[in-house]
């Protein structure tokens, strides 16, 4: 493989070269999404100098902008520009396919877990989600409610969550910050303008849009229709990636809607998965994974960890795809910012439900529980521990706590 550090931005690289290079950092980026885009810019602004400074801050506050994992997303639309659609794939495939095939072998070898000191593990992998749920909600706030309208909203979000039983409570949550966002947001400072050098045309634009709002319109109607357990799932999982606003773990609340929630899953596994999730390196969407293999209505197995990563992926590819070519002068509106500071601020109270249940309610029962996952959030929140060392930590902790 050449070294492309010294070709500026304008040379094209082979969608093999892209698989390898995302490869390796599907293998080592820890640490979330915010940490994947640093892995990002160290190896593709920095080192390598495929995108230039401005471009790529404005890649990032795209991605950011719509549904979707915005790591992977940005991720996508750098092997976009090295190597055309077949590079996309590649670049989504090497970084999401090392920690979906690790969740796939956890979901196969937990039922192994068995007795006092595997139940204490699998208990303290539910308290890692826990200390990380804690740490979104605490930095998520910090970011995206530092004023009393903005914190306010997400209050808003997080009461209508906690009082109703609705399954659309949390879109309708969403929607109304984005409303109130319109009306109360207006008064920040516009975001910095910039360019992103990616050709998709308007037209392939209009059509991959098109394909995001029939498929997320179209899906329930063919469960209907249909009554496949197939496209139930499926439908599951793009519902879940197509609403997701403000990074992976919003997707929390929205997964554990649609397959704890109809008995699909129980929350002990669901909560187990999501707390190894933390431990591997990539996206956090790779959960999905997990889910397909464990869920009980079939395809499940390999057939459903494929089904999963596919459902939930495919919608943020679908909506960046048709984004890009209208970035430029959509972003620049005002009413635009001000919406979108508003849906941030509502899924901070949509996960900030989320961290009291399920997470709390089904997984702190004792003083021993609450340690452990305080002392997991002081980890990870004032020492700036690495998350992988923090998930191993709490899970021995659960598992010594078990045999005390």
């Amino acid at each position: 493989m050449r070294d492309d550090a010294t070709d500026g931005n304008t040379g094209v690289v082979s969608p093999a070269e892209v698989l390898l290079i995302f490869l390796k950092l599907g293998l080592t980026c820890f640490g979330g999404p915010i940490a994947h885009i640093g892995y990002f810019r160290d190896e593709f602004v920095l080192r390598r100098k495929w995108i230039d400074e401005h471009a790529f801050a404005d890649l990032v506050a795209l991605c950011q902008f719509l549904p979707g994992p915005a790591s992977s997303q940005v991720g996508f639309s750098i092997g976009l520009t090295r190597a055309g659609y077949l590079g996309a794939l590649a670049a989504w495939a090497g970084f999401t396919l090392p920690s979906a095939a690790i969740l796939v072998l956890f979901a196969y070898g937990a039922g192994a877990l068995s007795g006092p000191a595997g139940a204490g593990l699998l208990h303290g992998l539910k308290l890692t989600a826990v200390a990380i749920v804690a740490q979104a909600v605490w930095g998520m706030a910090r970011n995206l409610c530092p004023d009393r309208e903005r914190a306010s909203i997400a209050v808003v979000a997080a009461l209508i969550i906690l009082f109703s039983t609705a399954s659309i409570a949390q879109i309708g949550a969403i929607a109304l910050g984005g409303l109130a966002g319109l009306w109360l947001c207006r008064s920040d400072a516009p975001a910095r303008s910039g360019h992103v050098e990616i050709r998709v045309s308007r037209i392939m634009g209009l059509i991959t849009l098109g394909m995001f709002f029939v498929l997320l319109a179209g899906l329930p109607v063919l469960r209907g229709l249909t009554g496949s357990t197939g496209v139930a799932l499926f439908d599951a999982f793009y519902r879940s990636g197509a609403l997701v606003f403000g990074g992976g773990h919003v997707v929390l609340p929205l997964l554990r809607e649609a397959f704890v929630a109809p008995g699909w899953l129980g929350d002990d596994a669901f909560l187990a998965g999501y707390g190894v999730a933390q431990a591997v390196p990539g996206p956090l969407f790779t959960f999905a994974a997990y889910l397909g293999t464990v869920v009980s209505p079939e395809p499940h197995g390999l057939a459903g960890a494929a089904l999963g990563l596919i459902g939930i992926f495919l919608p943020g590819i679908l909506v960046l795809l048709g984004a890009l070519p209208f970035w430029e002068s959509f972003r620049k509106r005002a009413g635009a910012q001000a919406t979108m500071r508003g849906v941030n601020a509502a899924v901070v109270g949509v996960l900030g439900a989320a961290l009291y249940d399920p997470v709390w309610t089904t997984t702190v029962h004792t003083g021993k529980d609450f340690g452990i996952a305080l002392v997991g959030f002081v980890l990870l929140v004032a020492w700036r521990a690495p998350p992988l060392v923090v998930v191993a930590f709490i899970a021995v902790a659960g598992a010594l706590a078990a045999l005390i």
